[in-house]
């Protein structure tokens, strides 16, 4: 089956793409809020190794929580999944948020422990909405989940924007690492909070929205029953189905990945690369350089914009890789970026591990959107979400791994 936009009878096509930006946005707004503000919490931990540590306690309740989802997605209520999720999100930013406050800034192994806590709280979001989403936008435009994961990647760029703006408006104020921190929590919990009213009240009116679920409904669907009964339609059966059942038969999960198993292992390694690296090398074993405190921002803010500019670079129809041939050769060949931070990090100056990070992040978001805009084609709407759950948990996965294998960078270090 191809996918032909022009067939679909609707407006609103640009304002349902911006709200998924924005949804996506949301769904990694508070963790890199968290990520960005990391040489805080290097500074009030300076030997618990925040940056690793911090991101371990978050993928493993990311992962559990998506695993689960997925085993039951087809008769998830997706609607009360993504509220629960973006809710989560925005207490756990105000938890941090007070735990900042009532430590006045100073640390401490209890304040540390409640921090990885707040991690793990916003990992179970993590996995409610990211699987959530991206399974529900995997049977809709391609451009829909192209947005969506755009947005995944604006929110780094955008925190690590800010990120820059605060360190240099606080820099020479006391406590002024402190207070930029403060400000991002702060911006962050109220930008989830406005993600959860925006998810509950416009994006299932959204004509766009309506289209594709109510198609999907009429597929079989039973994740989308909730949302549509938001939108004030209800969902009617079609008497022909029960006189042919097979008509909403759809393929079990187990078949879905047997079929697309590259794509999964594809999207696994694309992160165990990633992750390895960033940020926990970025932030901890790339020395000291003439650019001083301001080096692991510029690092950060340049690894999460090239990022968001590779996943628009699929919309652009001869730059997409579509063969999965192709795709595959593109992911294991950019394991060569592991010798090369090595090298560059013992030899090179700091000019040339922005370049290398810059190619971290703009290789990352491209191959990711391009997995994901192929992987649903030709599809029922059933299948399509159930498929979008699996990747997901696949990525988080290569998240978790690559988290775990960035321990490695420490051997012969000490601790």
């Amino acid at each position: 089956m191809t996918f032909n936009e022009e067939n679909v009878p609707i407006k609103g096509k640009h304002t349902a793409l911006f709200v998924c930006w924005i949804l996506g946005n949301g769904s990694l707004f508070a963790w890199n809020s968290m990520l960005t503000t990391l040489d805080y919490y290097i500074t009030i931990f300076p030997h618990y190794h925040p940056s690793r540590v911090l991101t371990i306690a978050y993928q493993p309740f990311a992962l559990g929580t998506t695993a689960i989802m997925t085993y039951h997605e087809a008769k998830m209520n997706t609607r009360l999944r993504n509220l629960v999720g973006f809710s989560l999100f925005a207490i756990s930013s105000v938890v941090v948020l007070v735990l900042n406050l009532v430590s006045f800034g100073k640390g401490g192994i209890l304040i540390y422990i409640l921090m990885c806590g707040a991690s793990a709280a916003f990992g179970v979001a993590d996995g409610l909405v990211q699987g959530g989403m991206v399974g529900d936008l995997s049977f809709m435009s391609p451009k829909c989940i192209q947005s969506f994961m755009a947005g995944l990647a604006a929110s780094g760029a955008i925190t690590s924007g800010l990120r820059l703006l605060t360190k240099a408006a606080f820099e020479d104020s006391k406590g002024g690492l402190r207070k930029g921190a403060l400000l991002f929590l702060a911006i962050s919990a109220a930008f989830e909070l406005a993600c959860f009213f925006i998810y509950k009240y416009l994006f299932p009116k959204l004509p766009m929205i309506r289209y594709y679920r109510s198609k999907a409904a009429a597929e079989g669907s039973k994740t989308v029953s909730a949302d549509l009964a938001a939108a004030g339609i209800q969902v009617q059966t079609n008497p022909s189905d029960e006189g042919d059942p097979k008509r909403l038969e759809r393929l079990s999960t187990k078949q879905l990945l047997s079929q697309n198993v590259d794509y999964a292992i594809g999207i696994f390694l694309i992160y165990a690369l990633t992750l390895s690296i960033f940020p926990g090398f970025l932030n901890e074993d790339t020395g000291s350089h003439s650019l001083g405190s301001w080096y692991l921002l510029v690092l950060t803010a340049m690894y999460n914009v090239l990022d968001l500019i590779g996943r628009y670079i699929p919309l652009i129809k001869c730059l997409r890789i579509e063969s999965r041939i192709g795709l595959m050769l593109s992911i294991l060949a950019r394991y060569l970026l592991i010798p090369a931070f090595y090298f560059t990090a013992k030899y090179g100056d700091q000019g040339w591990m922005i370049i290398l990070t810059s190619f971290l992040g703009v290789t990352n978001g491209h191959l990711t959107v391009c997995i994901l805009m192929a992987a649903p084609r030709g599809y029922k709407g059933p299948e399509q979400n159930a498929l979008g759950n699996v990747l997901v948990l696949f990525l988080i996965g290569g998240l978790l791994a690559g988290l775990s294998l960035g321990w490695l960078w420490l051997i012969g270090k000490g601790w």
